[in-house]
């Protein structure tokens, strides 16, 4: 839950009476938005926090309480924390309870900078039988099918036949299936009452095994409506006899990058969060971004199906292109900000690390070429319903317009604002509250509609 500021009884009754105010209009094909326990729409932003390098008694130590103190001062409010069931459950039957220690010590981290956490089931190329992370040895069954590893081109990995092979066992299996549900049995009992927790993302970018004569299109819908989706059903139930609180997140393929419209079916559980991935192959190659390709547009449309037809919120959980520096890079930060901004509920940019490649900022925090676009002002906490809100990068101007909630609703709306100097203004029957560097609170009066609105100070 984002901590919210009491204010004082006087400052409250300084605003004038309330009037009736007409709501926006959520039906139709509206995508619903991520609310916290007092009703506030949520808006989410930040990055993934990993350590694939370090096993055993120096799992995670690669985290430390820097990454949240930094990514919070930079505006950010949100984390995807990568864990791996190979660390959790090294023996079948076995969980360490070191690792659990090791989790929690994040997580204490991420409430004390005031982050929430996705605790995310990590798997890259199915485990560690392949030289990766994920599901353990012992739940990895090939029937004897080859392997080739291809280091220059490892996500070419997932294609190979045993691993292919592995994930029909893991989906198929009876035995595995009961592992996997102990799995986040165990993590959902020890983590359900963290504040920072936020919830699951039962499998980190699920693939599967082709059959013969199938495009890569075609098995993706299969494996996500004949597998994926009883799967996230029974994982969701395993998570529910844990905690009845958390959001379950599910994912499609990463087929999804393609502007491929995800198979999933419907999750039976009353919080689901969509968490598709936005990922472009010709960027992950090298490539520069092409606006006339029109693949941030296709994959907006594709990726928005799911989430209307069965009305869940979405959360994009992994985004950002290797190459940053490339000379259309700058257009697509803002193209594909303006894009996330559209229709979801918040993101987790891949990585914050401290250096090269995927990393979000250098050795010594500051943001890489481009990547400080990610740093915009937004509502983090709305009391009400959002009409609209946007924000133009080149003129630096935020504008949120919400309906207050009502006489028994939550009153107190939070903004994030990034580093640096924010003039923020509201119209209507509100007063804005500046508590701390880097936030602001609209404090309104019950059914009024009010417009925010943030500018930056330039010079």
């Amino acid at each position: 839950m984002l901590r919210t500021t009491l204010v004082a009884g006087a400052v409250a009754a300084s605003l004038l009476a309330p009037t009736a105010t007409a709501r926006a209009d959520t039906g139709g094909d509206a995508i619903p938005v991520l609310t916290d326990s007092h009703g506030r729409t949520l808006t989410l932003r930040g990055w993934n926090v990993e350590d694939k390098v370090n096993r055993g008694e120096a799992a995670l130590s690669a985290i430390t309480e820097k990454h949240f103190r930094d990514m919070r001062a930079k505006g950010f409010n949100f984390a995807r924390l990568l864990v791996f069931w190979d660390d959790l459950e090294p023996r079948p039957g076995h969980y360490s309870q070191d690792y659990l220690r090791k989790i929690e010590r994040v997580l204490d981290w991420a409430e004390k900078h005031d982050v929430l956490v996705l605790i995310d089931a990590h798997q890259d190329v199915f485990g560690p039988a392949f030289g990766h992370r994920g599901i353990p040895e012992w739940a990895t069954r090939t029937d004897g099918l080859p392997f080739t590893p291809r280091p220059d081109d490892w996500f070419s990995e997932y294609f190979e036949p045993a691993v292919q092979r592995a994930f029909t066992h893991l989906y198929e299996d009876p035995d595995l299936r009961a592992a996997q549900a102990r799995m986040w049995r165990v993590l959902a009992d020890r983590f359900r009452d963290h504040p920072a927790v936020l919830g699951y993302d039962l499998i980190n970018e699920p693939m599967g095994e082709l059959r013969e004569g199938e495009d890569l299109p075609t098995a993706a819908r299969r494996i996500e409506r004949e597998q994926l989706t009883p799967m996230y059903n029974r994982l969701a139930d395993a998570v529910r006899s844990a905690d009845r609180d958390g959001w379950v997140f599910v994912e499609p393929t990463p087929i999804v990058g393609e502007g491929v419209p995800t198979g999933l079916g419907r999750i039976d559980d009353p919080k689901v969060v969509y968490a598709p991935h936005f990922y472009n192959t010709g960027m992950e190659a090298g490539a520069d971004y092409d606006p006339a390709a029109g693949w941030i547009e296709s994959y907006e449309q594709a990726v928005t199906l799911y989430p209307k037809e069965y009305k869940v919120p979405v959360i994009v959980g992994e985004w950002g292109p290797l190459n940053n520096s490339l000379p259309n890079m700058n257009r697509f930060y803002r193209d594909a900000m303006a894009s996330l901004g559209r229709y979801g509920s918040g993101w987790a940019g891949y990585v914050w690390c401290y250096g090269g490649g995927y990393c979000a900022v250098d050795g010594s925090g500051t943001f890489r070429t481009n990547k400080e676009l990610t740093a915009e002002p937004y509502a983090e906490a709305v009391a009400g319903t959002v009409r609209s809100a946007s924000y133009d990068s080149l003129a630096g101007v935020y504008r949120l317009d919400y309906d207050s909630a009502g006489r028994r609703g939550p009153r107190l709306t939070e903004l994030s604002l990034p580093p640096g100097s924010w003039q923020v203004e509201a119209r209507g029957k509100a007063i804005v509250l500046r508590p701390s560097p880097g936030r602001a609170l609209v404090l309104a009066a019950p059914d009024t509609r009010v417009t925010v609105t943030v500018t930056a100070v330039r010079g």
